[in-house]
């Protein structure tokens, strides 16, 4: 009896390209991301990594190409759509509701996005994840008086209460100092244990290096690089994108 099965994967990217007037931001990438799997997405600054995460999400419509959510084309779909199909994502910059409370904030993501709940249940779910992400106790506070870690923090947990299939984190660690980054990168390892599947975009390769199993590099939007993370971080042409000839 033959035991091999082929999975289908959870989010299959297929020769993506997005251009803005004269610029190629992504051109003709191609990667898969398979269920309970962890990669990170990694390049030098303008290799086209957020835009990549954005043609996912639903913020961009690729110019060409097809993205396929479980074997579904959602490529040019509403972002809107898109989350509720089960994409759920993080910011470069924190994006917070702010005339809303913490708890709020969290609710949120229940309201929009993949599993929607109401009421009671809506309510007990964010109370959980915020303890989950280390923010109980302050729930009822505006979110103005948060510090920059604990906006991360909410941040994770309105785009975890949704129960969505895939999670985006774009630079979720960036600007933490190194406790916080520790904090972080525990809270990630924890959710990676869980077997979410999730696309990390990082500078950190401490944290990429902990939490992802495979990578995928890009650089001037073209993809150069697939594979194991020690393999390709060793790779001539990766650091020769991020540091120079010189150091290649």
């Amino acid at each position: 009896m033959d035991n091999h099965v082929t999975t289908q994967p959870a989010l299959s990217i297929q020769d993506v390209t997005r251009s803005f007037g004269g610029l190629v931001a992504v051109n003709n990438v191609s990667f898969d991301l398979h269920e309970n799997e962890v990669i990170g997405l990694i390049g030098p600054n303008g290799s086209g990594k957020t835009t990549m995460m954005n043609l996912i999400s639903g913020a961009l419509k690729p110019n060409n190409g097809e993205i396929r959510l479980y074997g579904e084309n959602i490529a040019g779909a509403p972002a809107a759509d898109i989350a509720h199909r089960g994409v759920a994502r993080t910011f470069q910059i924190v994006r917070m509701l702010p005339s809303l409370t913490v708890l709020e904030n969290a609710e949120a993501g229940g309201v929009f996005g993949h599993a929607k709940m109401w009421g009671a249940e809506l309510h007990d779910r964010a109370r959980e994840l915020l303890q989950r992400v280390g923010l109980e106790g302050i729930e009822n506070r505006p979110v103005s008086t948060l510090t920059y870690i604990d906006q991360k923090r909410l941040e994770l947990a309105r785009a975890l209460i949704s129960d969505p299939k895939v999670l985006l984190l774009d630079e979720w660690l960036a600007g933490l100092n190194p406790s916080e980054l520790r904090t972080g990168i525990a809270l990630i390892e924890q959710l990676a244990n869980e077997g979410r599947t999730i696309i990390i975009v990082e500078h950190v390769m401490d944290a990429i290096r902990s939490l992802c199993s495979r990578c995928v590099v890009m650089s001037s939007g073209v993809k150069i690089a697939e594979g194991g993370t020690a393999e390709v971080l060793a790779d001539p042409e990766v650091i020769r994108a991020y540091l120079g000839d010189e150091n290649a």
